[in-house]
């Protein structure tokens, strides 16, 4: 069996939660503002999921297909563990992406 050194489990731990520590320093305040630790994990993963889907529509494959044929559909879903609900997050992705368009877009906006 083969064994990992603290510093190496701590550095492939440090990556895995980089994502997260991501999600919480753009979604801070909101995070901060929510008083109960339960529902501040709940919204830290609806908002990692949501910063998810925004990785995938900034892949340049996935816009040339969007624009071509308006597929893939992006949902965000949430799988709670406590409950066994899967959860339908609702994000309007297209929405989402025209606010973050300017930055992400491969298609000059004219």
């Amino acid at each position: 069996m083969k064994t990992f050194s603290k510093t190496t489990e701590d550095g492939q731990q440090n990556s895995w939660l980089q994502t997260l520590r991501d999600v919480y320093r753009l979604h801070r305040d909101e995070l901060d503002a929510i008083q109960d630790s339960h529902r501040m994990f709940d919204r830290l993963v609806e908002l990692n999921v949501l910063e998810q889907c925004i990785n995938i529509i900034k892949l340049d494959h996935v816009q040339r297909a969007w624009y071509k044929t308006g597929y893939p559909k992006i949902h965000g879903w949430v799988f709670d563990v406590r409950t066994g609900n899967l959860k339908d997050l609702g994000l309007d992705m297209e929405k989402v992406f025209s606010e973050v368009r300017k930055i992400y877009d491969l298609k000059p906006i004219v």
